[in-house]
């Protein structure tokens, strides 16, 4: 029964699952007769797979720091030379495939069980998180196997199936359709789901889509779903501004409480459910946690990028290096070849603990208040709306970042406040990275990106400021969590990555290895490959 749902994307393969499925699923269904029933199986409505191995090691996060150091999974090295995933585990395509439809056919269970009980008022809320389940599901396979939402070329560029009943047949033709009917279907799941979400129906409701997960989930759908009048943007800021509320400060991640711990303590802390930051919490099996501690340290985000790139790098807050306002440079851990800030440590569940064996896990917080924020500042910067981008991210700032410190030599730094005039200040400041320079190691890498976004504009000038300090503090609030992978597709962003004993491979604009290919057993079964 593990992976009987991807049988049901594709003209006709893994048969002996889908006899499986067939065999069990409608006794299943039937039994599904009560409220609680329905909401127990609301359970399997969220994946335990996730792709944040395939999304950050495919961005500019990482290099090949050379054959001298392990590679301790195969592909971690398929991922980061952009080539097709051919390795066969829980981070990787085939499980992320199986996995995720298999949550979308649990969504769909949930929603025909509940029209077969007739559509009770008191099961509003269980079909309104089916609904965001299915959309969310749909919308991750999108950011991993698809091309960025581009309204331009939406109505050819290839979608994926979207599952909207369950299925009772072996062999069910499906077609991939485009983006364009892909996300207005994830759109109209989202926005029949919003009115119905309640967060009364819940233990725990950071479980769950609860109001604000659902409002953070509609915030960033909304940022990609460019619309060429904007009003996508007034939907981020109106659903954006129902999680964090009249005074952000108060909801966003403190990081000044993170100092005195040490990494167990920041990994535990970080995805507690008391964190009034985080919004949706999932644990996923996954060995990004033991990746990003050190396990296969040629490829990893290293010193070089931590410099010049990321957590040590001269910000818009001012000075640079480990002893600098910005807490999370404060609170690094790993060698000279893989540097992290530890939110993201593997959890180990024992199946025998005498022989050592078991799983490894993560602990995954898909929507903090703190990315909602940075998405909210992009929609004011798209509506021009300076001073209130300027707002937001000060207050991104003012949560991560110290007051004041005293450097080594004695003198005193004070945190100056982020504004519409300091951010223009810093950005024309700071040249443009050259993208060979991302992969020979050069001093003149910057943490300024040329960007060529895809399908919407941004002005030069004070506009293009605004965007590069988001898509900068967004680069270090998801870091090790594979968003990045996400705005480098959408604005366009060239990436170049070293490989020993090979030339630099350089990920161009329109490189059509920005969609990751399906797995291989999917497209044999009928369904299109992306092209290359």
């Amino acid at each position: 029964m593990k992976h009987i749902y991807i049988a049901l994307i594709g003209t006709a393969f893994l048969l002996g699952s889908c006899d499986d499925f067939l065999n069990t699923m409608p006794d299943n269904r039937a039994e599904i007769d009560t409220e609680a029933k329905v909401t127990s199986i609301l359970v399997s409505a969220y994946p335990d797979k996730t792709p944040v191995l395939m999304m950050e090691y495919s961005s500019d996060n990482v290099v090949d720091h050379g054959p001298q150091y392990a590679v301790n999974y195969k592909d971690q090295e398929e991922i980061y030379l952009w080539s097709d995933i051919t390795s066969d585990g829980n981070d990787d395509p085939r499980y992320m495939w199986q996995t995720y439809y298999r949550a979308i056919a649990a969504a769909n269970q949930a929603i025909q069980a509940i029209y077969d009980l007739g559509d009770p008022a008191s099961l509003a809320p269980q079909k309104a998180e089916a609904l965001m389940c299915r959309a969310y599901a749909h919308f991750v396979l999108a950011n991993v196997f698809c091309l960025p939402y581009n309204p331009e070329t939406a109505d050819k560029d290839m979608g994926i199936p979207y599952s909207e009943k369950p299925e009772t047949q072996v062999i069910v033709k499906y077609e991939r359709g485009t983006m364009t009917q892909l996300y207005e279907k994830i759109n109209a799941d989202i926005e029949a789901a919003l009115p119905y979400i309640s967060d009364d129906v819940y233990t725990v409701p950071k479980y769950h889509f609860n109001k604000k997960a659902a409002y953070a989930f509609a915030t960033r759908f909304n940022l990609f779903y460019v619309k060429p009048d904007k009003s996508n943007y007034q939907k981020v800021v109106e659903y954006a501004t129902q999680v964090l509320g009249s005074n952000p400060d108060r909801v966003l991640r403190q990081m000044s409480n993170y100092i005195p711990l040490g990494a167990g303590d920041v990994t535990n802390a970080y995805v507690q459910a008391s964190e009034n930051c985080n919004l949706l919490i999932i644990p996923a099996y996954s060995a990004a946690g033991r990746i990003g501690s050190g396990s296969g340290p040629r490829y990893n985000h290293g010193r070089e990028i931590t410099t010049y790139e990321t957590y040590w790098a001269e910000g818009p807050w001012g000075s640079s290096g480990s002893g600098s306002f910005l807490i999370l440079g404060r609170k690094l851990y790993g060698s000279n070849q893989t540097v992290r800030f530890p939110k993201l440590d593997e959890f180990w569940e024992y199946t025998d603990k005498t022989s050592g064996t078991g799983y490894a896990h993560i602990v995954f917080v898909p929507f903090t208040t703190n990315e909602t924020l940075l998405c909210r500042a992009e929609a004011y910067t798209f509506l021009e709306k300076y001073e209130e981008a300027a707002a937001d991210l000060n207050s991104w700032q003012v949560t991560n970042c110290l007051s004041s410190y005293v450097d080594d030599n004695g003198m005193p730094h004070t945190l100056q406040t982020l504004t519409r005039e300091s951010i223009n200040e810093f950005w024309n400041g700071i040249k443009y990275c050259p993208v060979p320079s991302m992969a020979d190691g050069g001093s003149d890498r910057t943490i300024k990106k040329e960007l060529h976004p895809q399908g919407f504009t941004v002005a030069p000038g004070e506009q293009e400021n605004f965007i590069q300090c988001v898509l900068h503090m967004r680069r270090i609030e998801t870091m090790h969590d594979g968003q990045r992978w996400c705005d480098i597709k959408r604005y366009g962003i060239e990436v170049a990555h070293n490989r020993y004993g090979l030339a630099t491979d350089i990920l161009k604009v329109g490189d059509l290895r920005r969609a990751i290919q399906l797995p291989s057993d999917v497209i044999d079964a009928g369904l299109a490959a992306n092209p290359r």
